[in-house]
């Protein structure tokens, strides 16, 4: 047996704490630059990393709040960054609330109901979330652009219609839930069926407790890729006071001028939300993502 010395161990700790250091200010540089951006008097994309004079003027822009400069003049905001968010943490949670739904109730059925052909359904979920949504964003615009002359609660510029296409996100998911429930022992199954408990019984009061762990690593990453999409939400939100926040968001950034400053209050704001439901459902997340890849 060998055992190590003292200064050899030292010497590991230090490297790897240096690593690890070195690791976290790589990853935390860019969101610093962007930070530093935001206090820049003006819209200046170049810069020092600490800023000369620092200004509050970006962020009382992006809060909705008028702000009024050292001569005298009165700085309204240009565009309604709150409303933005509020329709980006509703559609996320709506939109999340659905895929998380359906995905649970699909992914019980495919691993403890016997169903006919179930490998090929398997099988055509899993090619079918390997072709990202913006390869039909054609398609989708044509498809929500008819039922617009339908019911224009399901055409263009619509959250309604917004929320029925992430709901399309139920594929990958549906993969996740099903392998943490493959990882539940049938006995409670049997048990459950010999107390009498009909199929949805052993569902809600068995399986729905033992999956919060997967059900929240699932909601939380549905509710990111929500918030942050951007190419499906340009093509089906066109007015103003409906876009989410990261799309528009880039209407500081256009053809004519560039507010990087402004643009850079409103990307920090944009993580907010994320960072709130990552904490309240962050001791559920590590049990949630290692359970769920036991069996697949």
């Amino acid at each position: 047996m060998i055992v190590e010395r003292p200064a050899d161990l030292r010497r590991k700790k230090i490297l790897a704490h240096g690593f690890l250091i070195i690791f976290l200010v790589l990853i935390l540089f860019p969101f610093l630059v962007v930070v530093s951006i935001s206090f820049r008097e003006g819209n200046f994309a170049t810069g020092s990393i600490w800023p000369s004079n620092p200004t509050l003027e970006h962020w009382y822009l992006a809060l909705g709040l008028n702000y009024t400069r050292a001569n005298g003049t009165v700085v309204t905001p240009p565009y309604p960054v709150l409303l933005w968010m509020w329709n980006s943490i509703k559609i996320g949670v709506i939109a999340g609330v659905g895929v998380l739904a359906l995905s649970t109730i699909s992914a019980y059925a495919f691993s403890r109901i016997r169903i006919r052909g179930k490998a090929v359904l398997l099988d055509s979920l899993f090619l079918i979330q390997m072709f990202p949504t913006t390869l039909a964003l054609v398609a989708i615009y044509a498809i929500f652009d008819a039922l617009g002359a339908v019911t224009p609660v399901m055409g263009l510029d619509s959250h309604v219609a917004l929320i029925a296409i992430y709901l399309s996100a139920v594929t990958l998911h549906i993969w996740t839930i099903k392998g943490y429930f493959d990882s539940i022992d049938t006995a409670l199954d049997k048990a459950a069926a010999i107390d009498g408990a009909t199929p949805w019984q052993t569902f809600r009061y068995i399986f729905l407790p033992l999956a919060v762990p997967i059900m929240s690593v699932v909601f939380v990453l549905a509710f990111i890729g929500f918030v942050n999409d951007y190419p499906i939400a340009s093509v089906l939100i066109r007015s103003e006071a409906n876009m989410t926040l990261a799309v528009g968001s880039r209407l500081y950034l256009n053809e004519f001028r560039y507010l990087w400053g402004n643009f850079a209050a409103a990307a920090i704001l944009s993580g907010l939300p994320i960072t709130v439901v990552f904490l309240i459902a962050q001791r559920y997340l590590v049990s949630g993502l290692s359970d769920g890849a036991v069996k697949g």
